[in-house]
């Protein structure tokens, strides 16, 4: 399956979404894929996406370039640097504020380009306490597979783990081809598999696929794709969860009902705050089931 994607508005800038999509939902536990960037932000409006709420998923966050000032109700506060992840798990209730640190507030202008992705929690860890985890670049498992350098972000697979702790089987691989040559997946990871181009081209068969393109393997835990030199990718996938999710604005849950719960804990502002911040996205529309 081939995915284009789709610009939306987030906060002052537009972002291309991957997922979800209308045949394909979610691959694995992920739920959600935003792509922002690359694009020069400053030096007359900065990045500043003001408090808002989430349930029942996990956000990551994994930039390329410039950085990103992370802020929550759990009281976490850090900076995410290029080839750092932050994972925030929202749980039963979190709400968080993604701004340009202040240090780049300097009257010019800096490049930003990364991904933010949401994570389905499983069942049972729906109504967690939220919590944030953040593991530096030079922490996480790093290798090479021939002419492919290999960065494992989150999750398992090629023989290997991430620290950064997960709540759900899954993988997140960040891939960047020094010459041409095949990426073979098979036996390496496990599950569902989603193919994001973030630079460069990919070639399967006859097909040519480009940056801002996704595919989704048709067959678990199997791949095999022909890479140009300088083509970087991202890998993402695991198990399929057992029950189906449902998304409303910044909420994920197994059931309508908790979508419904959540969106009116948000309107009556019942949500845990961040500290010292009073900024408020109102609820862009009413819950309908």
């Amino acid at each position: 399956m081939l995915v284009e994607e789709r610009s939306r508005n987030i906060g002052n800038f537009m972002v291309g979404r991957l997922l979800p999509f209308r045949e394909k939902r979610q691959v694995g536990p992920f739920t959600f894929i935003d792509h922002f960037g690359p694009v020069y932000i400053g030096p007359e409006e900065y990045s500043d996406v003001d408090q808002h709420p989430h349930t029942g998923l996990c956000t990551l966050s994994y930039l390329f370039s410039g950085e990103t000032e992370h802020k929550d109700s759990t009281g976490a506060h850090h900076i995410i640097k290029p080839g750092d992840v932050g994972l925030m798990t929202a749980g039963k209730a979190v709400t968080h504020t993604e701004r340009t640190p202040p240090h780049l507030r300097n009257g010019q202008s800096y490049l930003s380009h990364g991904y933010q992705v949401w994570i389905a929690l499983p069942l049972e860890k729906e109504e967690m306490d939220p919590r944030f985890d953040f593991v530096a670049k030079e922490d996480l498992p790093q290798w090479k597979e021939g002419d492919l350098r290999m960065i494992l972000v989150a999750g398992e697979g090629y023989g290997r783990k991430s620290p950064l702790p997960v709540h759900s089987p899954l993988f997140m691989v960040d891939i960047l081809a020094e010459k041409d040559g095949d990426l073979d997946i098979k036996g390496h990871l496990e599950g569902e598999i989603a193919v994001v181009v973030v630079k460069g081209t990919v070639r399967d068969g006859e097909d040519t696929i480009e940056a801002g393109q996704m595919l989704i393997s048709k067959t678990d835990n199997e791949c095999c794709l022909w890479l140009e030199a300088d083509t970087q990718l991202l890998l993402f996938g695991g198990p399929a969860l057992p029950e189906p999710r449902y998304l409303f604005w910044n909420f994920v849950a197994s059931s309508k009902e908790r979508l419904k719960q959540a969106s009116e804990d948000w309107e009556n502002k019942r949500f845990p705050k961040v500290p010292d911040d009073d900024t408020y996205i109102p609820l862009p529309m009413p819950f309908k089931r």
